[in-house]
């Protein structure tokens, strides 16, 4: 039962960093912003982008393989669209160690206050 668990933390913890990885780059997340408005071809992504084709391709792949983005082939265009739900797992992670460090907190400004009631 310990070897399930860790498998399942490790393979959470491993889409969690993928995540994390496809947001760390600001190219990666101005493409996320502009999917943001609607499914766009690779060729609208890479207008505004200041780089060559190739390299709007790697940040998709990337994208991709974190599960962020979704693409389809038709014909010569392909399209890309955000799946949504990827994100959920860093906001759950986010959250959780928002609710963490809001609870340390409260407990330490209660402390506090405790302490000055004192005096």
């Amino acid at each position: 039962m310990p070897f399930l668990i860790l498998k399942h933390m490790l393979k959470q913890s491993k889409s969690l960093d993928s995540v994390f990885v496809a947001l760390a780059d600001p190219t990666r997340r101005a493409m996320i912003e502009r999917l943001s408005r609607g499914p766009a071809s690779v060729s609208e992504l890479a207008k505004p982008l200041k780089m060559s084709l190739p390299g709007v391709v790697q940040h998709l792949r990337l994208l991709e393989q974190s599960g962020i983005v979704v693409s389809r082939k038709v014909g010569r265009v392909r399209t890309c669209r955000i799946d949504p739900g990827r994100l959920d797992v860093a906001q759950a992670w986010l959250e959780k160690q928002r609710r963490f460090w809001e609870e340390r907190f409260d407990r330490l400004d209660a402390f506090l206050l405790k302490g000055e009631a004192k005096k």
